[in-house]
């Protein structure tokens, strides 16, 4: 049974959406935020997505997908894509266009049924590896926002409000409050909203004393701020954006956003707990017809590529999100957000403690590799059943490309 925690003082919410609704809701909500703010940060300073665009775009399929499956799915950004993005200097247009493009091909293999293939010539074990792999990438990218942190005042990386002394109180303090099935502690202390207010805080004084902060302009709209009109990227611009990052992006979203999402998303919330969760159970067709839409619409607008993701689902259900009405929360913040302040919040964004989001990161990865646990072991034989995982997570991270260990494992079973 899912933990029953106290719910808010005002459950407005709660009672017009029929979404379950308390601070481990809304801490859990914030559970991805680790993955999420690093790449769109990123992006939006190199000029290739609209900050306001994505976080009200992002905001709306938050809103939308906890409604509709009412479990914690999340939105977070197309990892390959980013990069390819950010490593290769994309233009915004041709970063909209490698977007409308995966967008449209998963339409397509959503409709078809096509798509169902592929979770077909998706052994339990290559899932589980992949799981198991992506995990540990998760977390030895928190390593890298970790690792620059100083430990004293006398090294050129110690900030105050941003140093190696926060991160360790940080992961002393998730590691005693996080949620967990059958824990206590955490449904008096939701571990990421206490981060996420003390970070806040932190974000609040650094402004407040950093001269070379430009004054907040408010309220939205400002010409400078507004959602950019809607924009057709031209063939050229489409072509050379998707053979750039959106080619590497279509096997990471359908094995990791779909296929792995819809195993983990079972093994979390397995049918037996459904009505008590009310969550609705994941189908292949649905979240790849979803991740489509959600990119045939956003990028006309210059927002971020944007999928779900069996880390953000472990992330969120780690940091105590049970049901969809956290995701709600999260999204409708995100909308405000965007509608109010636009791109006046990159300053406040980029002096957020980077030893805070490589905590939460790390914890997510940890959760999304334990996913990989067989605790009940369906195959003839178990070492063959965890060598293919290991071998298939091994692969993954050498090659830092999901589909290479599929191809290469998934002939053991079929």
């Amino acid at each position: 049974m899912p933990i029953q925690l106290r719910s808010l003082p005002r459950p407005w919410l709660s009672r017009q959406l029929g979404l379950p609704l308390t601070w481990s809701e809304v801490s859990g909500g914030l559970g991805d935020l680790g993955t999420l703010l690093p790449i769109l940060l990123s992006l939006s300073l190199a000029g290739q997505v609209s900050l306001s665009s994505s976080l009200i775009f992002g905001g709306l399929w938050n809103v939308l997908t906890g409604v509709y499956w009412g479990i914690p799915v999340c939105v977070q950004p197309m990892k390959a894509l980013a990069a390819a993005a950010l490593a290769k200097g994309l233009s915004s247009e041709e970063v909209s266009g490698a977007g409308l493009m995966v967008g449209g091909i998963l339409v397509l293999l959503g409709v078809s049924g096509l798509v169902g293939l592929v979770a077909k010539w998706s052994p339990k074990s290559v899932v589980q590896g992949l799981q198991l792999g992506t995990g540990l990438v998760l977390a030895s990218k928190a390593a890298k926002l970790l690792s620059p942190l100083g430990w004293w005042p006398t090294s050129a990386t110690f900030h105050w409000a941003d140093n190696a002394w926060w991160a360790l109180a940080a992961g002393i303090f998730v590691a005693f409050f996080s949620t967990a099935p059958g824990g206590t502690r955490a449904s008096r202390v939701p571990s990421a909203l206490g981060l996420f207010l003390v970070g806040c805080v932190f974000v609040v004084i650094r402004l407040a004393t950093d001269t070379e902060v430009p004054e907040p302009r408010w309220p939205y709209p400002h010409p400078q701020d507004s959602i950019p009109a809607p924009r057709a990227p031209s063939m050229e611009e489409t072509t050379h954006g998707f053979l750039v990052a959106g080619v590497g992006q279509l096997p990471l979203t359908l094995l990791n956003s779909v296929v792995a999402l819809v195993a983990l998303s079972g093994t979390l919330f397995p049918p037996a707990r459904e009505s008590a969760s009310s969550g609705k159970k994941l189908s292949i067709r649905e979240v790849t017809c979803m991740v489509g839409v959600m990119n045939l619409i956003g990028p006309w607008f210059q927002a971020m590529p944007t999928c779900h993701g069996s880390g953000g689902l472990a992330a969120q259900y780690r940091f105590g999100a049970r049901a969809g009405g956290s995701v709600v929360v999260l999204g409708l913040g995100k909308m405000v957000l965007g509608l109010l302040f636009g791109t006046t919040l990159l300053p406040a964004l980029t002096r957020f403690p980077s030893g805070f989001l490589g905590v939460m990161l790390f914890t997510s990865g940890m959760e999304l590799a334990m996913a990989a646990i067989p605790w009940e072991e369906e195959e003839m034989d178990v070492h063959l059943g965890w060598t293919v995982r290991l071998a298939t997570a091994g692969s993954l991270i050498a090659f830092s490309h999901d589909g290479i260990g599929h191809l290469l494992f998934m002939n053991m079973f079929t």
